[in-house]
């Protein structure tokens, strides 16, 4: 009977995490488990299944060798009668009961748990990443009648009590008030008690687009091989998980802490350099540009955002990185990840079913298959789907842009983010999706709607050329959807939009145009949206 049993997550793969604090491996044991549930909850890609499943493997196998007892519960290639079907249930089967919590199938009982016999004096997890999984989990603590103890996830810089502490008597909420004092607590990119370089943030230095011959030669990021754990994984995805969306041809990701250490340091010496400049920049059939794709692996835990956050600060101190790349990265890891954890789990679970835009239009099929005329929308999708990955601009302008301009439910946006990106957990992804991208939230994210012509497309990347739409035309058989879906969205929802100060000089150029010229591009706005279904 093990004095404690730690549950670890497949988001919660660090050995250093706050669950093992005072960990005896002579009385205490951990679990982890596998479930179709997480996999099926959301329609996810073969991607991010991999990624998690290879890097739980991974970390089990770092546990086991250290010597820590650890029941570990594997998928098979086949679903089996008594399979537990939820973490929830998973957990209530492995302590001796009925899986009658958390979606599970009831009275699926006990079977090849590496636990002995007997029950733990409590059980002991670190905030999951999740309310859903949350609650499941209290609610398996409560069936089984054994204490939970959830502890605070030290990962991040700030915890979600200090969040709530910032939020209190605001009426609005906004990153810059949340990231200066972050910094200055933790004495990121700061000078006698000044920001480093003069400046707060150096956005105005870091809104480039690419010449029209391109980005040139780029350095390709590091790539990780799948071993024999992984390759393993694959299999069993491509089997079990056949009918799910997504490629595994080109998974090369990290998923241990020592490669995802070799990604950082990668992107520190090669791209970070070019980070700042190019950060919105789109340009097809190049995924990678000069981003880090190191959010899956410090969502995961793999990676700590200390490191990361170090690593860049040093760069830019060693005369290696300017100051804009250097502060634009820091920005998106301890600013942005932190604030869109805290605007989680402080509005949670309301959080999740606002549409303050009033969209009803069901997700496209396209976003599944790519298969659209648009070419700014095929390549992000085809590259999604391919690996998982797209960098933020894509995510906000394009495959974001398009979904709320064409009034698409916000729920729907949400869960395709969520099932689709290798680095998709809940907490970062649900904010960043309904509230930055679709304005769900009505403006606790954004100050703003982030709505834009296919003239923003054109400005920030190459993908307009050869597309048989103009993007500078709203009406007519060349005229960009994006374009046309920008006016009537302008137009539609401009009463809401003239309270905010933001809006004006958009909702301005909206009056320019004649009443006839408005009505021909709700025509067509309309007549383009019910062709999506």
């Amino acid at each position: 009977m093990p004095r404690h049993l730690v549950l670890v997550l497949g988001d919660q793969l660090d050995r250093r995490s706050a669950a093992f604090d005072g960990f005896d491996a002579s009385q205490d044991a951990v679990w982890m488990a596998e479930v179709a549930g997480e996999s099926t909850h959301v329609w996810s890609a073969k991607p991010r299944i991999v990624m998690f499943l290879a890097a739980m493997r991974h970390f089990r196998d770092r546990l086991v060798a250290e010597g820590l007892p650890v029941d570990y519960r594997a998928l098979s290639a086949m679903p089996t009668v008594d399979e537990p079907r939820s973490l929830a249930s998973a957990l209530v089967v492995s302590l001796g009961g009925e899986a009658s919590v958390g979606r599970g199938r009831p009275g699926a009982k006990r079977a090849g748990s590496a636990l002995p016999p007997g029950r733990p004096a409590k059980l002991i997890v670190v905030e999951p990443g999740e309310h859903r999984v949350r609650e499941e989990i209290v609610a398996a603590a409560r069936e089984a009648g054994i204490p939970l103890e959830i502890r605070t996830d030290r990962h991040f810089f700030s915890t979600v009590d200090e969040f709530a502490l910032h939020a209190r008597g605001r009426k609005q909420l906004r990153l810059e008030w949340f990231y200066r004092p972050l910094r200055e607590k933790h004495g990121v990119l700061m000078e006698d008690g000044e920001p480093a370089g003069g400046a707060w943030n150096f956005d105005a230095d870091n809104r480039g687009a690419f010449p029209k011959a391109g980005p040139g030669k780029l350095p390709a990021p590091r790539r990780f091989p799948p071993d024999g754990v992984t390759r393993a994984v694959i299999e069993l995805v491509n089997t079990r998980f056949a009918d799910h969306p997504g490629s595994l041809e080109a998974f090369d990701w990290p998923v241990t802490p020592e490669e995802a250490r070799a990604a950082l340091d990668d992107f520190l010496v090669y791209r970070l350099p070019s980070f700042g400049r190019y950060q919105d920049a789109i340009w097809t059939g190049e995924p990678w540009l000069y981003h880090s794709r190191l959010a899956a692996a410090m969502n995961l835990k793999l990676l700590d955002p200390r490191d990361v956050v170090a690593g860049a600060e040093r760069a830019w101190r060693e005369g290696l990185v300017p100051i804009e790349a250097a502060e634009g990265f820091i920005r998106q890891v301890i600013g942005w990840r932190e604030y869109v954890r805290g605007v989680y789990w402080h509005f949670m679970p309301e959080y999740e079913s606002r549409n303050a835009l009033g969209a009803t239009l069901p997700l496209p099929a396209f976003y599944w298959t790519a298969a659209t005329e648009m070419n700014c929308l095929r390549d992000a999708l085809s590259q999604t789907l391919t690996h998982g990955y797209a960098h933020h601009i894509q995510r906000l302008m394009v495959t974001g842009l398009f979904a709320m301009l064409a009034g698409v439910r916000p729920q729907e946006v949400h869960r395709w983010y969520l099932a689709v990106y290798v680095d998709a957990v809940e907490w970062v992804e649900l904010p960043n999706s309904l509230g930055m991208s679709q304005f769900a939230d009505g403006g606790v994210m954004a100050s703003k709607p982030y709505c834009a012509s296919g003239a923003y497309i054109e400005r920030m990347s190459n993908a307009c050329k050869g597309c048989r739409f103009e993007p500078k035309q709203a009406t007519g058989p060349a005229a960009c959807p994006f374009t046309t879906l920008y006016w009537d969205f302008l137009a539609r929802h401009a009463a809401l939009l003239k309270a905010n100060p933001r809006m004006s000089m958009q909702l301005k150029n909206l009056e320019r145009k004649d009443a006839g010229e408005l009505r021909t591009i709700r025509r067509q706005a309309d007549d383009f949206r019910a062709g999506l279904g």
